[in-house]
């Protein structure tokens, strides 16, 4: 069959259809589900913002919020509600997809819940893979915090899919490696009815870190997992280095980006703990060092691990991990690096790849919710540059 002639194409043949931009054109558009959808992040990567040729048909988000963020972005099929709730009305019609996408809520594997092994968030799969079930897909990507791998869960996810037919793969992949300002890392599981996704995924990585060991980028393509003559990796200045100072401290009523680019109103005790450690990458042991008197004594008596904490973001790295709570700088490195500020929603969006066309809906907390809680869009993309080589590979047979 020629989609196994394809899965044993030389490496050269691999990089020009995995690149992104050097895909082949195909007017084949592709069904998809994104379930779990949040925002739409992982569907804005799916989309044709990134170059790509899915068209999102039915998604699904507990929180109405980011359901209505979704249909402002993508039409109005995302519904609102529990999906296994949903799946027991015999009403229910889930539509025809090529694929399913999307990531089951995670904090029932994440560090900070790792020991309660009875979270029911952790059994959130089971109607994500049933929707896979009753649409039809021939593929499918579930996303997830990498504590996932491994586990007993993993093990059942793989076990369930490949009972479905689909042989499943699956890779961490840090986002900073794919163009994204940012070194979040996510495990990315991948099943394929009609091929082995071991033969594409994980995507080669566009960018590595230019502080590196640079000489393994010498050793053979395939021994390293990079395309050709990589990018170096994107940084906080690329991603926020022509904004301006941010106005007031609400969604603003103005063009993008600044109508997302506002500040807080700090207490002067905080603005005076800002001002202590001026200096990019200094962190709460800074401020104990020299500002003693505005530390608080909980970080005083915590001798070990929370470095990011009220830390300052690098102007020449990429951010780090962009959670829901960005705007609180003693949940981590989220201080501007030089301005006495934590970062603003839009450059947490900006640090996601979210372009700035993309529409938010909610408040501030909810938007800052779906923007912490997505999967960067730019890192989607690169995931859905393997989907597309797999489904066309499937089209050319």
């Amino acid at each position: 069959m020629k989609s196994t002639l394809l899965l044993r194409e030389d490496e050269r043949s691999y990089r020009t259809r995995c690149s992104g931009a050097l895909l082949k054109k195909t007017s084949q558009r592709y069904r998809l589900i994104d379930l779990f959808s949040g925002a739409g992040g992982m569907s804005l990567g799916f989309s044709e913002v990134f170059g790509q040729s899915f068209q999102s048909v039915w998604a699904n988000d507990y929180n109405q919020f980011c359901v209505d963020t979704y249909n402002e972005n993508f039409g109005s099929h995302c519904v609102a509600g529990d999906l296994a709730e949903i799946l027991k009305d015999d009403q229910v019609r889930i539509p025809y997809a090529d694929v399913v996408i999307g990531g089951p809520p995670c904090q029932g594997f994440s560090l900070l819940n790792k020991k309660r092994v009875d979270d029911p968030r952790k059994e959130l799969w089971r109607p994500f893979l049933k929707v896979v079930e009753q649409c039809g897909a021939s593929i499918f990507v579930m996303e997830n915090v990498p504590q996932l791998l491994g586990t007993f869960e993993h093990k059942e996810i793989i076990g369930i899919a490949e009972s479905l037919g689909f042989k499943v793969y699956q890779e961490k992949l840090t986002a900073s490696d794919y163009g994204v300002p940012q070194t979040r890392t996510r495990a990315f599981i991948i099943g394929c009815t009609f091929a082995d996704p071991s033969m594409f995924f994980p995507p080669r990585k566009t960018h590595c870190n230019p502080n590196g060991k640079n000489k393994q980028l010498l050793l053979p393509f395939d021994k390293q997992g990079f395309l050709s003559a990589p990018k170096h990796w994107k940084t906080v200045r690329d991603a926020i280095g022509d904004l301006p100072s941010p106005e007031g401290t609400e969604i603003r009523e103005t063009a993008p980006p600044l109508d997302l680019h506002f500040g807080r109103n700090p207490t002067e005790l905080s603005r005076k703990r800002y001002r202590a450690i001026p200096l990019e990458g200094m962190n709460r042991f800074d401020l104990q060092r020299v500002a003693p008197e505005l530390t608080p004594q909980c970080w005083i008596r915590k001798k070990s691990g929370g470095t990011d904490l009220f830390g300052r973001l690098w102007w020449d790295r990429p951010s780090v991990t962009i959670r829901t709570e960005f705007f609180k700088p003693e949940k981590g490195r989220y201080l501007h690096p030089e301005q006495h500020r934590p970062i603003t929603h839009r450059e947490a969006a900006r640090f996601q790849s979210f372009p700035d066309s993309f529409r938010f809906t909610g408040s501030k907390i909810e938007i800052a919710k779906q923007i912490g809680n997505a999967v960067p869009p730019l890192l989607a993309a690169r995931v859905a540059d393997i989907v597309r080589v797999l489904l066309d590979s499937r089209v050319d047979t």
